[in-house]
């Protein structure tokens, strides 16, 4: 980061390692902060984009035991698949990390024993459901059950898919243990909790602050303030696993971090194994604006537990300016399940030799940005035939064409003096100052339209231009200006798309 410039920090939701990630994964959070990095860097902004696998809890346990491997095994194996599939997919990430690091250790430590220090730490003995038949602590997503609030029979411990509230398994009703099925038992055993209540008045003042800044999605906004609404409760931050970051407390030795504590924390921890100078990016409030990308399940663990965390430390920590969320990306009609085998996956996209500009635009011109999105075969070959290769593919392909085999591929010499280059000129700068609005406020499927938009414009003058082959012979310096000056266009769009 420079002082005096803009310095962008840029996150997208760091992926569980347990799987590969499919296309609702991919849109959501790595390929629209793509997007808008890309748009930073362009701009002259000082950018860093980071990302990487989360890699600690219960998930990767039990996903390690049934492939018969270690749960470090486990993490290299899908860290590797998610790399390949966003290279794939040609994320540009200034670094793509992980959790499992000495850096994510230390740091996270460092904030419980900050919170610690200033009292922000209870301790609680709960009762905990606990799997008899093999022999461990649930962890809350390793717990399903119905739904108090809404009757969802496949709630889960921490979270209702269906309605949204956040849960504690101990609320489900008819629980089960997600690994075997077996009716969990309730036993006793000691917790820390983290004190939101104590954090309440400062993370509303902030709240307030940050969202007219960042201008946050009323979506955002709302969920939020219905958390504040409701009143902020301690949050158990540790539990009874043997992968995680370590408590660094006596007597809880046998204890991590809870998945929703130590895994937000990876954000800066990724950026410590990337530079050394990480703290001029996450404790530099006054020079950096971070924008966070992520879907909408994981709203309240950026605006309100991870915000608590940070302001209860006391230090000065880059917050959260901007934070872009999807709803969800349905597929054919149901959600995507890599069990079921329902779904396009980053896999999948790779094998299928469609090319990866295609599946890119599809993406983000179907992005789910304020209600849930489909996507089917049918939509994704019209998108690519009747938008794609009809707007876009004619305009450069036609004018590439020619020029390669009547010009040998050279540009010819113009001025854009006469009315209808003026004209061309005007109404492009206008749609391009309409991209560049729409995308510094983070609407990306509105920028890709106007994308759109200055390619149909180009389309428009070539089509009044009457270019053809005839141009050419007859009129050969007006053909001049409308190569050249389309050519420039196409120069134009290659940096807008």
């Amino acid at each position: 980061p420079k002082d005096g410039e803009r310095n962008v920090l840029i996150t997208s939701a760091l992926p569980y390692v347990n799987n590969v990630p499919h296309l609702g994964n991919i849109i959501g959070c790595v390929l629209s902060a793509d997007v808008y990095a890309r748009f930073c860097r362009l701009r002259g902004y000082n950018t860093l984009y980071i990302c990487g696998t989360d890699e600690h809890g219960t998930a990767t346990e039990t996903r390690a035991l049934e492939e018969g491997i270690t749960c470090q095994q486990l993490c290299d194996k899908y860290n590797a698949l998610h790399r390949e599939a966003y290279e794939w997919f040609d994320i540009d990430f200034d670094h793509f990390g992980r959790t499992t690091t000495k850096e994510q250790t230390d740091i996270t430590q460092d904030v419980f024993l900050s919170l610690e220090k200033r009292g922000h730490i209870n301790e609680n003995v709960v009762s905990q459901l606990y799997c008899e038949k093999h022999k461990a602590f649930l962890a809350d997503r390793y717990v399903e059950g119905t739904c108090p609030h809404c009757a969802y029979e496949d709630a889960r411990g921490d979270q209702c898919d269906k309605c949204g509230k956040l849960l504690n398994p101990e609320e489900l009703k008819s629980p089960r243990c997600k690994v075997d099925g077996a009716s969990p038992v309730f036993r006793d055993t000691k917790h820390l909790y983290l004190d939101l209540a104590a954090q309440q008045a400062n993370l509303e003042k902030w709240v307030q602050k940050s969202s007219v800044e960042g201008k946050w999605s009323q979506n955002t906004i709302n969920i939020t303030k219905a958390w504040l609404k409701e009143g902020l409760r301690d949050r158990c931050i540790t539990r009874d696993l043997k992968w995680g970051v370590p408590v660094p407390k006596e007597g809880w030795e046998d204890k991590v971090f809870y998945v929703w504590f130590d895994a937000p924390i990876g954000y800066p921890s990724i950026t410590a194994a990337y530079t050394p100078e990480w703290r001029k990016w996450w404790k530099n409030p006054d020079n950096v604006q971070l924008y966070q990308f992520m879907g909408k399940d994981n709203v309240p663990f950026h605006t309100v537990m991870f915000p608590s965390s940070l302001l209860g430390t006391g230090e000065p920590w880059t917050m959260l300016h901007h934070l872009s969320t999807t709803e969800y990306l349905q597929y054919e009609g149901g959600k995507f399940s890599k069990s079921r085998r329902l779904g396009v996956f980053g896999n999948d996209a790779r094998d299928s030799n469609i090319p990866v500009e295609v599946w890119r635009y599809y993406l983000l011109s179907n992005r789910p940005e304020t209600s849930d999105s489909q996507f089917s075969w049918p939509a994704f070959i019209a998108s690519n035939n009747n938008e794609l290769l009809a707007n876009f593919g004619n305009l450069v392909n036609r004018m590439l064409k020619f020029v390669n085999s009547r010009y040998d591929s050279i540009v010819p010499a113009y001025t854009m003096d006469a009315p209808e280059e003026c004209k061309l000129v005007t109404d492009v700068n206008a749609l391009l100052k309409q991209y560049v609005a729409a995308l510094e406020g983070v609407q990306i499927r509105a920028a890709l339209k106007l994308a759109m938009d200055i390619s149909a414009r180009g389309n428009l003058y070539v089509v009044e231009s009457r270019f053809d082959g005839k141009l050419f012979t007859n009129e050969r310096p007006r053909c001049d200006i409308v190569v050249a000056a389309t050519l420039n266009l196409a120069y134009l769009l290659a940096a807008v798309f």
